[in-house]
Parts: structure tokens; sequence; C-alpha cells
């Protein structure tokens, strides 16, 4: 019922009123039987026009409330059509036979069509040849399961590639609950299919790198460890030929065959490389932990090193504490770790000194330094110091070794908690600074060679 339609029903249930008030007013001035008659009938009539009226406000009450409403609806009706207008996603409604009957601008994006002329038409047309008999099956499966989600299809866009679509569907019914269409939700997944591919593929070559490692790891133990054998006899053989010569006063044999020893035993500590690497790199390096005497340690190992020292010329300085310290680790590791620092340091230092200086730190810790008045290494190189078969690009790069000292210090370093770090500048040497706890805590090898 419209307003004007209410007013007019106002009116003329007042007018109906008036006359009716006017008609017993002027019976009750004629007081006769027949008259009071009439005044009762009247007095009635007044009182169901008066319900009457109740009732017609009761009922503009309730037309202004469903006015209320169905603005309320088309609101709500124009806000769905503008979320099913703009959804990102295609949307199509069609019947349980999937002839389509309303559909989206992306439903229209999606597959390359107008939407008046997608409407009427079969959705199984726009799906390709090889997977129409899938869709059809979709159909029948969705009546009894009223709802799929995540089925993915080929769908051939008109004049246009297939793309990958992911679709879900479900039914709806009508007031007594019986399925009487279908909604669908496409969305377009080929760029993910596209990158979730790629990933695949990287992850297989990622797999066949670590296996490829793998075989030069296993390579690198099994080459050095048949060749350690023999080089260690070749050692053995040197020392016997170094004792005949001298017995036989024969200076230019002698000399033969200390180069044979002193170049064997260059060969060999290549060897021990290589082996610690591919023991390192296959994680089976376990800290053998015992109590001992770091600056007894150190002095030992200056020991050892001092002939190369005195072959260059160079001096050998420490800065030790006055009084033992006592320490908890791998007494062959960590000499490993010294032997490596100070005889790259003596290597690329032609002239001036290698420094060695011990401190004990806070928090029960301790620092190794050691700095020498070398060559020094680029800024550049820095960033790479501790890779693998990594070289410093200068003119000392051509010195003999294979590029996995450093390399094996880094991870023994952190295999015992600790952090090693350098600074150097080109022409003013380089310092190497380890830190490390006192007490090592057991631990097997768990940290990759850095990379």
């Amino acid at each position: 019922m419209s307003a004007l339609q209410d007013d007019f029903l106002t009116e003329y249930i007042q007018k109906v009123q008036t006359q009716v008030e006017s008609l017993y007013n002027d019976a009750r001035q004629y007081p006769n039987s027949h008259s009071q008659r009439l005044v009762v009938t009247l007095e009635e009539l007044r009182l169901a026009i008066e319900e009457l009226h109740v009732a017609e406000e009761e009922l503009i009450t309730q037309n202004e409330q469903l006015i209320a409403a169905q603005q309320l609806a088309e609101v709500e009706r124009q806000r769905y059509q503008q979320l099913f207008e703009f959804a990102p996603d295609g949307y199509l409604v069609t019947d349980l036979n999937g002839i389509v009957q309303e559909a989206n601008r992306a439903a229209e994006t999606l597959l390359n069509i107008q939407q008046k002329f997608l409407i009427g038409k079969p959705l199984v047309t726009y799906v390709a040849q090889t997977e129409r008999a899938n869709f059809r099956a979709l159909l029948s499966q969705i009546r009894s399961a009223r709802r799929v989600q995540g089925c993915e299809l080929m769908v051939q866009q008109r004049r246009g590639e297939a793309i990958t679509a992911e679709i879900t569907v479900e039914t709806f019914s009508d007031a007594s609950g019986a399925p009487v269409g279908l909604r669908w939700q496409i969305r377009d997944i080929s760029d993910r299919k596209k990158a979730e591919a790629a990933l695949a593929q990287l992850q297989a070559q990622n797999l066949e790198m670590l296996e490829a490692d793998r075989l030069r790891t296993q390579f690198l133990a099994t080459v050095s460890h048949e060749l350690k054998t023999p080089m260690t006899a070749i050692l053995g053989f040197s020392q016997v030929l170094m004792g005949q010569f001298n017995c036989n006063q024969d200076p230019r044999a002698t000399k033969m065959a200390e180069r044979i020893f002193h170049n064997g035993q260059h060969l060999l500590s290549l060897i021990e490389n290589m082996l610690n690497f591919s023991r390192l790199r296959a994680n089976q390096v376990e800290l053998q932990l015992e109590t001992f005497d770091l600056l007894e340690l150190i002095n030992t190992t200056i020991d050892e090193l001092q002939p190369l020292v005195d072959q260059k010329a160079i001096a050998l300085e420490t800065d030790l504490p006055d009084e033992p310290l006592m320490i908890t680790n791998d007494r062959n590791r960590l000499r490993q770790i010294i032997t490596n620092l100070w005889s790259n340091a003596i290597k690329f230092t032609d002239s001036g000194r290698v420094t060695v200086r011990v401190k004990t730190l806070p928090a029960n810790r301790l620092s190794l330094v050691v700095q020498d008045t070398g060559c020094g290494i680029s800024d550049e190189d820095q960033a790479y110091i501790f890779q693998e078969f990594w070289q410093v690009h200068n003119a000392r790069s051509m010195a003999q070794g294979t590029g996995l000292g450093l390399a094996i210090v880094h991870a023994l370093v952190k295999t015992m908690q600790g952090s090693i770090t350098v600074e150097s500048e080109l022409g003013r040497g380089s310092q190497f600074k380890v830190e490390l706890p006192q007490t090592v805590k057991p631990s097997r090898m768990s940290f990759a060679l850095k990379s």
C-alpha cells in the first residue's frame, strides 16, 4: 500500500466517522423507542469505526515497516550484485545442467567473452576438450555432494589459450530445500602452477647438486686416503736416504734427499687438509675434549713453526699471560687452528713480524689473535676469505695451497662454539681474531663449511 492510498483511506474513515457522529447526535434529540434503537445501533457503529481506525493505524505502521524492509532488501541486492560483479574471481550461476544464467565481469575476462554471449550457453563449451568428461562427472557428483572444492580443470578461453583453473562449485536450493542451480567460482591458477613447476625443477636441480657435492666429497676422501699411504712411505724412505747420504758425506745427494723429504711433507700437509675437508663436509668430526694448558700448546706449536720463520728472516712475537691458562677443548683440533693461522700469516709475510696474542675475556671466554705485516687482503676478498678453495686475488695468490686452510679453521671454530673475524688492509697486513669459550661443551660437528 502506497502513502497516497494510506492518506485516502484515513480521510474516508474520518468522513464516515463524522457522518456517524452527526446521525448519533440527531437521534438522541428524539427520545422515542425507535430513536433509542437507532442510538444503540449508531453507538455500535461508532465503536466499530474506532476499531477500524486503530486497525488502519496498525496497517499503516506495518506498511511502513514493509517498505523499509523492501528498501533494505534492495540495498542488499545491489550490494550483492556489486560484490558479484567486481569479485576478483570468476563467478557464474548455472542450472543443474550447467547452462549459464549469470556471469560476472571476472568470468567474462577469464573466458574472454562478453557476458551477454555467456548467458544461456553450456559451461562445458569453455572446458578443454580433453577434460570435458571430467567436467560432466563433476556435474553428476555435485548433485549428491552439494559442494566440490579445489577441483582443477583446463579452461579454454574463446579465441585464446587454455588456462589452468581451480573450481569450487556448490548447489543452491529453493524454499523446499530441493537443489535448483549451481554457483561456480573459477580462479586462474596458471601462474601458480608455473611457479610450482619451476620450484619443483629447482628442487630437483638442488638434489642433483647435493648428490654431486656428496660424490665430490667422497672422491676427495678416497683419493686423499689413497695418497696418504704412499706419501708416508716416501717420507720414511727419504729420511733413511738422508741418514745414509750424511754418513757418506755426499752434500749433493743429501740436498736432494732433503728436498724430497720437505716436498713430501708439504704434499702430505695438503692431503691432510683434503681429508679434514671431506670429514667436515660429511659432518664426521667429533671433538675429543680434554683439559690442558693453552700456553704450553702455543709454545710447542711455535717451536714446530720456527724453521718456517727462520727461512723468511721475519720475527715471531708473542704476547701471552704470565700464568698457565687451563682450558677444555680438543687439543689436536685447536692446534690445527693455530697452525693454519700462523702458517698462513708466515706464508704471506715477507718482512716484519707475525704476532700472537692471547687474552682472557669476560664470561669465561678467551681471544687468540694472529697479526702479521704481510701483503694484506682487499675488502672484496675479505667477504670470501673463509670459503673453501678460495685464494686471495693478488700477486700472492700464486702461493702453493689448496685454499682449504681458512675454511677448515672457520668450520672448526664454529664447532667449538666460537667465532672468527678478520681485519686487513692492502700493504699493511692482516689480523685474524678467534674467540672461544674456555670450556667447550661436547658437540658433534654440525656446522657446514662456509659457502
